[in-house]
């Protein structure tokens, strides 16, 4: 619904991210008001289009989705606005004066002649001006955000924009949309192009066609977790998404201009031509140089530490393996080290005994992993407190880095153990070890045979394969019971052998379903009805791991009849629609992007931004008049959605397999169906089953499940890390500061981001 009115009182305003909270007269009737606002001052006319919500505390309240703002035209109206104090030096008496002498034509004086207000007492020449650019400055950021509303930009990321540009928003909007793509946050390809659409830009604009590479170039990293692209492809998906011949492109010499502007590198890598992101080219270069830096600084170590490992061992009454030792002496005398290997055997014996000797070298040590799950079960089997990379480094909500330890504010740390570092992809690798200090020892724990990271880069392969790090494998297996078959199928998998499937273990099971819909049927009933009857547990526990997301078995069918069967529909049940999904009081869903600005509260008193993907939780309220979402996470924050926002949420009753990494549930049920052997691999069925604390079910045909375990294929991903490790470990005199790419160059701002 739409409501008018006058500002009478501004009650509260953020001017970090416009949220107002306001008084307005509508016909003689006083409403609350609230919502991102661009600036507004008292006396202001306002059309909002919104709806009404009754707030528990604050009783009912007029939720603002638009604002459009409008001149006050009564002369009362006038004088509130000019004195509410928005130009310095205007009170009350001097608004008074000024519309005494002009009128209800008081605000066409001040924009458009505004040295007539020379002819009011009291105001002089210099006074007059500042007026006058007072008043211009909040019109210009008012019709600007206006302006971008009709474009179906919200309020908040219009003043976003604004802030970016000032006076020059409009001029960029009308002659570049494109821009708003590599300078502003949230805004990406799609979005410039339909306003520049409306704005009459030709489809044939150099802006367009520069916008289109850099997109194309990003979505073919972002899609496929390469690092650079070959210039091949990279032309054939400008075409396609631009619709246009590349001879239009080339005509313009867009690729050499990028290159030129510092946003591409282009050039010879392996008998092709290759284009790279200069974020990607110099992040990659600058793990590699640091990695090789720190190696270089612990290079002299060679302590002894077998007293103090036996030590460990007589205290908890174990016996490590060779393997193990020669780890804990690895971690210790190196300035980065890689300890890898497979479920059960002995990465957190490894990491408790590590623990022990660094605390007796009176080192500080901090654990990390890359996601909440991931780190909640590094705390639990260490006893140590370990917490998520990203919460190490603390999101710089209000600054201008990312994260406020950076390159300039290190890290408190002596040595750094990561787990789970397969899911690590290269930009979060780089935004933590540019936050260590010189010195810093880097442990890096994983299992190599995991799938890669979602993200970009390819790290630990890269790491491993390149020699330059000493690296421990684990291959002794400890942790199994003779009636567990969960870590012994695991590594059955892994060297490409069948799993024991007779169901005579307590935790590993098989059900025959040839046919997808009974797979599907059986799949929803184990979830729902038989695995926590007869274990005697809540759905929540159960975990289903898919290997795609569309199909009979896919993630998006898999959570919709999860959805109606463990989540039904109710009347008590508030909901919401967004791109075709419903999402439901009560349901649970997962975060499926990175937003460092999406504020959160726990407890009632610990506040901060960013919720990252993979975080899963639960929704928590839905509010039935404005639908603002709450998501209770598991580590206890809230974080508020509004309809928008929920295309970074998915249900996460069924999860892909890709999805899963890092985490670690009690049941998984595994839908293994026929498919595409690109996708269908042994790493992708050894992820899945690894994920599992308790049981594992799989579903599906035991032909499916040897063609699996059979697929050793893998797709490569195109990097640079691993020649970057090589290259800065053969320099023969180790490169200076100088010589490494700044973090500026790294930083350069990316289209779509």
């Amino acid at each position: 619904m739409v409501i008018k009115g006058i500002i009478e009182e501004i009650i509260f305003r953020n001017t970090e991210n416009g949220y107002t909270v306001a008084v307005i007269d509508a016909n003689g009737e006083d409403i609350t008001v609230v919502g991102k606002f661009p600036q507004v001052t008292q006396g202001e006319c306002v059309e909002l289009e919104g709806s009404f919500t009754k707030h528990n505390r604050y009783g009912e309240q007029f939720n603002a989705a638009r604002v459009k703002i409008a001149k006050p035209t009564s002369e009362d109206g006038i004088v509130k606005y000019l004195s509410s104090g928005l130009i310095k030096g205007v009170g009350p008496v001097t608004a008074l004066s000024i519309v005494n002498k002009f009128g209800k034509d008081t605000l066409d004086v001040i924009e458009f002649n505004h040295q007539q207000l020379t002819k009011v007492r009291g105001i002089s020449e210099r006074k007059a001006n500042e007026i006058y650019e007072a008043f211009s400055e909040i019109r210009k950021m008012q019709n600007a955000v206006m302006l971008m509303q009709d474009y179906n930009i919200s309020t908040n990321l219009a003043v976003k924009i604004y802030n970016t540009y000032f006076d020059k928003t409009e001029l960029i909007l009308r002659e570049n949309p494109y821009k708003l793509c590599e300078d502003v946050d949230g805004i990406g390809f799609f979005t410039a192009d339909k306003i520049a659409v409306k704005m009459g830009i030709s489809p044939l604009s150099e802006y367009r066609f520069r916008a289109g590479v850099l997109h194309a170039l990003k979505t073919a990293c972002d899609h496929t977790g390469n690092t650079y692209v070959t210039k091949a492809n990279l032309e054939s998906d400008v075409c396609e998404l631009l619709k246009v011949s590349m001879d239009d492109v080339n005509r313009n010499a867009v690729l050499n201009k990028l290159v030129m502007d510092s946003y591409i590198k282009i050039f010879e890598y392996q008998g092709e031509e290759i284009v790279a992101l200069t974020k990607y080219f110099n992040t990659e270069k600058i793990v590699a140089y640091t990695i090789n830096l720190f190696n270089e600084l612990c290079k002299d170590k060679n302590l002894d530490v077998e007293d103090s490992i036996s030590l460990y061992e007589q205290v908890n009454k174990i016996q490590m393996h060779t393997n193990q030792r020669e780890a804990v002496k690895l971690a210790v005398n190196q300035g980065v080290s890689v300890i890898t290997g497979g479920p059960g055997t002995g990465k957190t014996t490894i990491v408790k005994c590590m623990l022990e000797i660094f605390k007796g070298m009176r080192k500080h040590v901090k654990l990390l992993a890359p996601t909440g799950r991931a780190a909640k079960r590094l705390s639990e089997s260490t006893g140590e407190e370990a917490s998520t990379i990203h919460r190490a480094l603390v999101v710089d909500f209000l600054g201008s880095d990312t994260f406020v330890y950076n390159q300039n504010n290190k890290l408190p740390y002596d040595v750094v153990i990561v787990d789970e570092v397969s899911m690590v992809d290269v930009q979060l690798m780089y935004y933590l070890i540019r936050a260590l200090k010189k010195g810093t020892q880097l442990v890096l724990v994983g299992d190599k045979d995991q799938l890669p990271s979602v993200g970009a880069g390819n790290v630990l392969a890269d790491i491993i394969s390149s020699g330059v790090v000493k690296v421990c494998e684990l291959t002794h297996i400890y942790r199994q019971s003779e009636d567990s078959l969960i870590i012994s199928n695991a590594h059955l998998i892994n060297d490409c052998k069948m799993p024991m499937i007779n169901n005579k273990s307590k935790d590993f099971f098989f059900e025959e379903k040839p046919d997808p819909s009974q797979m599907l049927d059986s799949v929803v009933n184990l979830a729902y009805t038989r695995l926590p009857k007869f274990l005697n547990i809540d759905s929540s526990k159960i975990q289903v791991l898919a290997a795609m997301k569309s199909g009979v078995c896919g993630v998006d069918n898999l959570n919709q009849q999860l959805q109606e069967k463990i989540n039904p529909p109710s009347l008590k049940k508030p909901e919401i629609e967004s791109l075709k999904v419903i999402y439901r009081l009560g349901d649970r869903v997962m975060q499926i992007t990175n937003n460092y600005e999406r504020e959160w509260i726990k407890d009632n008193r610990e506040q901060g931004a960013g919720v990252f993907n993979g975080d899963i939780g639960v929704i928590d309220h839905i509010e039935p008049n404005t639908f603002e979402t709450t998501v209770l996470f598991e580590d206890g924050r809230y974080a508020k959605y509004n309809r928008k926002d929920l295309e970074e949420l998915m249900l996460s009753y069924a999860i892909t397999i890709h999805k899963s990494q890092g985490s670690e549930f009690d049941v998984v049920i595994i839908p293994v169906v026929a498919g595409a052997p690109m996708l269908l691999t042994k790493n992708l069925l050894y992820t899945a089953v690894t994920r599992a604390k308790k049981m594992v079910v799989l579903v599906g045909t035991k032909q499916n499940i040897f063609r699996m375990v059979h697929n050793k294929s893998t797709i490569t991903r195109n990097t640079l890390l691993k020649m970057f490790l090589i290259e800065s470990a053969n320099i023969d005199s180790f490169p200076t500061t100088e010589a490494v790419p700044t973090m500026e160059e790294v930083d350069v701002d990316l289209i779509g981001e």
